[in-house]
């Protein structure tokens, strides 16, 4: 049996953070991580790091970002806490839960100071969030700005050596099975490691920071419903929900939409389209609102252009996975193909169908071409021509079809022309435990459960059908940091 103050589990961004707040109160903290070292980091390694802050302006996190030259040149507009606010209560239909969401905008920007005061390396991300002006300056759009260096990759390597710096007892390839509950309150957990071995640590607080259960076929099927056994797993393998129920079965209450998910457009036909740590995020397709997507009757199913990509990107993989065979294909031509992400366009093994007429391209998408190009025709007629194409705002130059194109609408026209199969890939669930602003998990009847905390995709009531990019990552290192403070 293992003793100490502090228990983790789970070894991502959210289970890292509350371990930092811990070990700098002093307290004894152990980390239990389900994967072996060389899988390990949760869905955290596998994300581009994004994380959105509130702030007054590049002057205000200029100091925490590393240098970069064109600094001099880049226009990072205000985000402030009201701004961020509102875009969640936006995406989720106003389902966010208002405490959860008043904590995390107030305390996004400060906490992200803390943990690069302990060693965590911040930039901005021009790659993803900005465009470059015709002048040579860079302007950053839709309240997203900061990453953190090396991606998810660097996130979890400096979250890493910052515990074992302090000391932080990390254990890999500790699978908890079941919470240990005497007179009420959590003790501590049973675990199993991937040799067989069983065991149990004993602690005055647990921290659960084990993600939802979107690597659960079965348990995406029972609670998303019909069809989502068939979603790519983004992320880890090792998100299966066994935490959520086993803190359910003591009586937890649980929290936010279990019904809904975080899902994106994602590589259909690469080899190894699931939880690839090569590739992690750059299997993602996110320059969709400057073209089209059609599904294989040819047929465009949704609004490319409603808002920026990091406010939409996340709802329509579930757009795609309710399409016939679930499959749909991102068009452009050859006017729109250099401004699309290199880092998820130009990766190696990408799948795309070119051709140098619609026809064509119909023809290796084994689409109806008479339909596919009635699709293209109706669409670059509709086009309101008078406004001018600008992807760092939204520039009101709509598509009259329907679906309506309401921003960013180019015709498809120029060859050659190019098709991206993509699918829905799901990143975590939005479901999770109900508990306070410190992370504290309530039982049914709303009383905190002693010993037991929650943060991290485990957390429910931030989000609900969507969010906003960059906004997990953030919540997660708030109430991680929260969890960790108190426990």
């Amino acid at each position: 049996m293992i003793r100490t103050e502090v228990l983790v589990v789970g070894g991502g961004n959210a289970g890292f953070t509350a371990a930092h707040a811990a070990s700098a109160r002093g307290r004894a903290v152990v980390l239990l991580e389900k994967a072996e070292e060389h899988a390990a980091g949760g869905n955290s390694y596998y994300t581009a790091g994004a994380t959105r802050i509130a702030h007054n302006g590049f002057a205000d996190i200029a100091d925490i970002v590393d240098p970069d030259e064109r600094h001099p040149v880049t226009v990072v507009p205000p985000y402030p806490a009201e701004h961020y606010a509102a875009d969640l209560a936006k995406v989720t239909d106003g389902r966010n839960d208002p405490d959860l969401t008043k904590v995390l905008v107030e305390e996004s920007q400060e906490t992200l100071r803390w943990l690069n005061k302990r060693g965590l390396r911040y930039r901005l991300m021009y790659e993803r969030q900005a465009y470059e002006r015709p002048d040579g300056s860079y302007l950053f759009w839709g309240g997203l700005h900061v990453g953190n260096t090396g991606g998810g990759e660097g996130l979890i390597a400096d979250h890493t050596r910052v515990a074992a710096e302090e000391g932080v007892v990390v254990r890999y390839g500790h699978a908890v099975e079941d919470l240990i509950v005497t007179g009420g309150a959590v003790v501590g957990v049973r675990y199993r490691t991937t040799g067989g071995c069983v065991g149990e640590v004993r602690a005055e607080s647990t921290i659960l920071a084990a993600g939802g259960f979107e690597s659960s076929a079965e348990m995406r099927k029972k609670h998303l419903g019909p069809g989502w056994e068939n979603a790519k797993v983004r992320g880890t393998p090792c998100n299966t929900g066994t935490l959520l129920e086993a803190a359910l079965a003591i009586g937890a209450r649980a929290g936010g939409d279990w019904s809904t998910c975080h899902s994106v457009a994602w590589d259909a036909l690469a080899d190894h389209n699931e939880s690839n740590r090569a590739l992690t995020n750059r299997l993602t397709r996110q320059s969709y609102p400057l073209g089209i997507v059609v599904n294989n009757r040819g047929e465009r199913f949704l609004d490319e252009g409603a808002d920026f990509r990091n406010y939409t990107y996340a709802k329509y993989g579930r757009e795609i996975l309710e399409q016939p065979d679930s499959i749909a294909y991102q068009i452009f031509d050859a006017t729109l193909r250099p401004m699309l992400r290199a880092e998820e366009y130009d990766m190696p093994g990408i799948s795309v169908f070119e051709a140098t007429t619609i026809e064509g391209l119909a023809e290796k998408m084994g689409v109806d071409a008479t339909t596919f190009g009635r699709t293209v025709s109706e669409f670059n007629a509709s086009i309101d021509r008078t406004t001018t194409l600008d992807p760092t705002m939204k520039d009101g130059r709509a598509a009259r079809v329907k679906p309506p194109k309401s921003n960013w609408a180019s015709p498809i026209e120029t060859g050659p022309f190019y098709a991206y199969p993509v699918t829905c890939g799901i990143t975590f669930t939005f479901g999770g435990l109900g508990s306070d602003t410190h992370g504290r998990v309530l039982s049914e009847r709303g009383d905190p459960i002693p010993g037991l905390f929650v943060c991290g995709e485990m957390l429910g009531g931030l989000f609900s059908g969507n969010y906003p990019g960059g906004s997990g990552l953030a919540a997660g290192s708030v109430f991680g940091r929260r969890a960790g403070t108190i426990a």
